[in-house]
């Protein structure tokens, strides 16, 4: 299983992260207790910003074990998926509107062996996901408008999250939840009541002095046992 009760997966986003040391940096977040790494793949086309590409992939793949979750915000992105597969991402999400075949996309990443996503802009409806779910492992959904990170928590998706928690729930499937966007310790709560399993996570992690802290600042407490005074037990 990919999560344990009470206890979400933390993903740091390697975007917020020190571009000039990211072997460094990925290394930090698995010694502080992060689950996944998230990597952000921007193409200047379909969202206004450039990250990078498979070979950066492929050289962070070298020095951690975490998890390597990728979100393509490229379009077209079909022509890609084989070679982020290669470089090494053990997830690899897509949004809906990067290419006109989302079922056949979905197919193609799990026959690589890869785990497939599906990615909801705050414009995009769950309809976008309602055929897919046999085989979505991971469904995303974006608390800002993809392309930059430091942005502010877009508070109307929390609905969304809430109607996906219940179509995941409905669905038999084993499907992540995840949600990227303006997640700190202060939005985690209601993104965590409202369903998610795994939050994304940027400048609250790679812009605190504690890494570790930072990890933990997102994940609810779990219930402390009872404390037995004299004669207790």
């Amino acid at each position: 299983m990919l999560t344990t009760p009470n206890r979400p997966l933390i993903a740091p986003s390697l975007l917020a992260a020190d571009f000039a040391h990211l072997a460094q940096e990925a290394i930090a977040v698995e010694r502080a207790g992060a689950d996944w790494l998230h990597l952000d793949i921007m193409d200047g086309h379909f969202v206004p910003n450039i990250t990078f590409g498979p070979l950066v992939v492929k050289a962070i793949r070298k020095h951690t074990s975490l998890p390597l979750d990728a979100h393509l915000m490229i379009a077209p992105a079909d022509p890609y998926i084989a070679a982020f597969a290669e470089a090494g991402a053990d997830h690899i999400s897509v949004h809906p509107e990067s290419g006109p075949h989302l079922h056949r996309t979905l197919q193609l990443i799990r026959s690589l062996g890869k785990k497939s996503g599906v990615v909801l802009n705050p414009a995009t409806s769950i309809e976008a996901v309602v055929n897919v779910l046999d085989i979505t492992d991971i469904i995303m959904v974006m608390t800002v408008n993809p392309g930059f990170g430091g942005q502010a928590f877009i508070a109307s998706q929390l609905s969304k999250i809430a109607a996906l928690r219940r179509l995941i729930d409905d669905s038999g499937h084993n499907i992540i939840l995840q949600v990227d966007g303006g997640i700190t310790p202060k939005t985690a709560p209601a993104v965590l009541e409202a369903g998610a399993t795994c939050l994304i996570a940027g400048t609250a992690v790679y812009g605190a002095p504690d890494y570790a802290a930072a990890i933990e600042a997102l994940r609810p407490r779990l219930p402390q046992p009872p404390e037995f005074g004299p004669g207790g037990g």
